[in-house]
């Protein structure tokens, strides 16, 4: 597919999280999470290049070193303002464009980023995401915007959410930019479904959910994961009470 500009995915991590400090790098089946993340996110046709976006504090030097081993870039920057360090890395890389993702997230599914991108080509949004609205499990999260934007942001605003939270300038003024939201699929469709990992409770699902799907097919899809986890009603009670932090 014929698409207008290079389009890079910035993975935002770093090993000092506050809820499940070390989380990127805990293993699951023999990998840190991260590293699990980043083949997935390999299989995206649509991404032309991956860069970790990662903090210049020392401890996260483990995250450098995964980046090497996988032969995917890495940049070192501001640990609180992850705006300017998510844009000097895609800059580093020539990207044009920024699918905007998160370590936390390492059962992202290759299908809703490719999907997420194409839908962001197709039409005349400044941004496209997957997580703005209550449609897909809460893990499959990520935005679509060209770099222009988050140039033209940087400039704008000091607000602290908003340096911390990279796109969070964009979708919260939708009066100046024009936002889409990927459109779910009714059997994607499971909002109530949290993949992402903040706690050790959730770090538990995700690893089940690897430990049970990965010997059949590494790159099950999210479809893969319903099933399975409907099939298995229990799972879901494993991270039930862990409340998502708001921004505000």
């Amino acid at each position: 597919m014929n698409f207008k500009g290079k389009v890079v995915a910035s993975i935002e991590a770093r090993v000092g999280s506050t809820r499940l400090p070390g989380k990127v790098i805990k293993e699951i089946i023999g990998k840190p999470m991260l590293e699990l993340m980043i083949e997935r996110v390999k299989k995206a046709h649509f991404i032309d290049e991956i860069v970790v976006a990662t903090s210049l504090n020392p401890r996260d030097d483990a995250i450098e070193e995964l980046a090497a081993k996988l032969k995917v870039r890495c940049f070192r920057g501001s640990e609180d303002d992850v705006l300017n360090r998510v844009l000097k890395a895609v800059k580093k890389c020539n990207g044009e464009h920024i699918v905007e993702l998160w370590g936390d997230t390492p059962l992202i599914d290759p299908l809703i980023i490719d999907a997420a991108i194409q839908y962001y080509f197709q039409n005349d949004f400044d941004c496209v995401a997957t997580c703005l609205k209550k449609t897909f499990p809460w893990g499959m999260s990520l935005l679509v915007f060209p770099t222009r934007i988050l140039e033209e942001i940087s400039l704008i605003t000091n607000d602290p959410v908003d340096r911390e939270n990279v796109s969070n300038y964009i979708y919260e003024h939708p009066d100046k930019y024009k936002i889409g939201h990927l459109p779910c699929p009714p059997e994607l469709n499971r909002p109530e479904i949290r993949l992402t990992v903040d706690e050790l409770s959730d770090f538990e699902l995700v690893k089940t959910i690897f430990e049970n799907l990965s010997s059949s097919n590494p790159f099950f899809s999210t479809l893969d994961i319903i099933k399975f986890m409907d099939a298995n009603p229990h799972l879901q009670e494993i991270n039930k009470n862990v409340k998502q932090e708001k921004l505000r």
